[in-house]
C-alpha cells in the first residue's frame, strides 16, 4: 500500500547518513562520497514513487543477494521524486528514478535522465522511450476506489455529484500525485475538456480538499471516512489483498455509459550523474530480468512490461477481469507534458483550489 512517507532501506551507517542528508530540512542531499561512488561501490540508490515497497524489498534482497550490492531506497510521492532530483542536479544522489508519467518525461525534458545499457529488447516500443532514456517497469491503470460498505454504490461519474456525498470524496492533487493527474486526464479525454472543468468544478463541493498523496487516502476509504477516492489498479488491489482494505475497485461511467481508464506505468530510468552509474545500470536490467518480471503480477498486483511474460497466476486473472469491458487509453504522454502547466492551470482555476 502507498504511504506519504518517505523511506530508506541500506545496511550499516551509511543508511543512517543518507537518512539524515535526504529526510532532512536543509537541502540538497549529500552522502559520503567514499563509501558511496567511485568502481569500487558496493551500493545504488533508487528513489521512487509509492506503491512499489513490498515488491522491491524481495526484489532488492534478491539483487543484493546475487550482486553484493546493497539498494538504498527513497520512497516518495510521484512529482516528489523529481523535484528531490532537480534540486540535487549540481550533486547527485540518485542512480536510479522511478516515477508515473508525466512525471517521467518530466524528469528526461529536465535533464534528469540518461541512457542506459541494460538490455531493453524484450520491452515493446509502447514501454519504453525511443532514446532508452526511461522503460516502463510494472504497468499499472488509474482506477477509483469505494467503500464496501457504501449503499447504494456509486458507478458513474454523474453520481459522485450527489449532495449525500458531501465530505465524503477525495482524489489527489492533478499536477502533484501522478494519479490525479491522470484522473484530470482521463476526465478530459472522455468528456472533453471544458466539460470535465466544469464537471470538477462542481465535484469541488464534495471533495474533501487536497492531497499530495494518493496512498493517504485508501486507508480513509477503507475506515468509512471516505466513501470514494481514486486510486490505481496495482495499488487497490495489493491494498485489499495484503491489508484486507474494506474498498473495491470500479471503473465510472460516462454520459455514454461506456467505463475508461488511463495506462499508468511505473516507469524507470538511470540517473543522469548516477553516482554508481554501473550499478544504476544493474539493478534496471535485474528488475526488467525475465525472472523478475514474471513475480510482478503474483506478488505485486501489476502487469509485467515483458513481450515474452504472460502469466496465469490468480492476481493477473483478477486484473484482467477489473479490466473487462472497460476502455484503455495510451496518451501521448509528451504532447500531455507540453500541455501540463496549462491544464493544471485551467483545473486550478475550475476549482479554486
Amino acid at each position: 500500500m502507498r504511504k506519504n512517507t518517505i523511506r530508506i532501506g541500506v545496511a550499516g551507517a551509511l543508511a543512517a547518513a543518507a537518512m539524515l542528508a535526504l529526510a532532512g530540512c536543509s537541502g540538497t542531499a549529500t552522502a559520503d562520497s567514499s563509501a558511496s561512488a567511485g568502481s569500487g561501490s558496493k551500493t545504488v540508490t533508487i528513489y521512487s514513487a509509492d506503491g512499489l515497497g513490498d515488491w522491491y524489498k524481495k526484489q532488492f534482497a534478491a539483487f543484493t543477494a546475487k550482486t553484493g550490492i546493497a539498494v538504498q531506497y527513497v520512497e516518495a510521492g510521484s512529482g516528489e521524486v523529481v523535484s528531490r532530483a532537480l534540486k540535487e542536479k549540481s550533486n547527485p544522489q540518485a542512480d536510479v528514478l522511478v516515477t508515473l508519467p508525466p512525471f517521467i518525461q518530466q524528469a528526461q525534458a529536465k535533464g534528469l535522465l540518461q541512457k542506459t545499457s541494460a538490455d531493453l529488447s524484450a520491452i515493446p516500443a509502447k514501454e519504453k522511450d525511443a532514446g532508452g532514456e526511461y522503460v516502463s517497469l510494472v504497468e499499472n491503470y488509474a482506477s477509483m476506489i469505494r467503500g464496501t460498505a457504501a449503499s447504494p454504490k456509486p458507478d458513474a461519474w454523474s453520481d459522485l455529484l450527489d449532495p449525500s456525498y458531501q465530505g465524503k470524496i477525495q482524489y489527489s492533487t492533478p499536477g502533484q500525485a501522478g494519479d490525479g493527474t491522470a484522473m484530470l486526464l482521463l476526465l478530459e479525454h472522455t468528456m472533453g475538456q471544458k466539460a470535465a472543468l466544469d464537471y470538477l468544478g462542481k465535484l469541488q463541493k464534495n471533495n474533501v480538499g487536497p492531497s499530495s498523496s494518493t496512498g493517504a487516502l485508501g486507508p480513509k476509504v477503507s475506515k468509512g471516512e471516505l466513501v470514494v477516492a481514486n486510486s490505481d489498479l496495482q495499488m487497490a488491489e495489493q491494498s485489499i489483498a495484503a491489508d484486507k482494505s474494506a474498498f473495491e475497485v470500479f471503473f465510472p461511467k460516462g454520459a455514454d455509459g461506456k467505463r475508461a481508464t488511463v495506462a499508468l506505468p511505473y516507469a524507470m530510468g538511470l540517473a543522469a550523474g548516477a553516482p554508481d552509474k554501473a550499478n544504476g545500470d544493474k539493478l534496471i536490467a535485474f528488475l526488467l530480468s525475465k525472472d523478475v518480471q514474471q513475480t510482478v503480477s503474483g506478488d505485486a498486483f501489476g502487469f509485467p512490461v515483458r513481450s515474452d511474460v504472460t502469466p496465469t497466476d490468480a492476481n493477473y486473472q483478477t486484473l484482467k477481469t477489473a479490466l473487462d469491458g472497460v476502455e484503455l487509453w495510451q496518451p501521448d504522454w509528451s504532447s500531455v507534458l507540453g500541455s501540463l502547466d496549462s491544464t493544471v492551470s485551467a483545473y486550478k482555476s475550475a476549482t479554486g483550489q
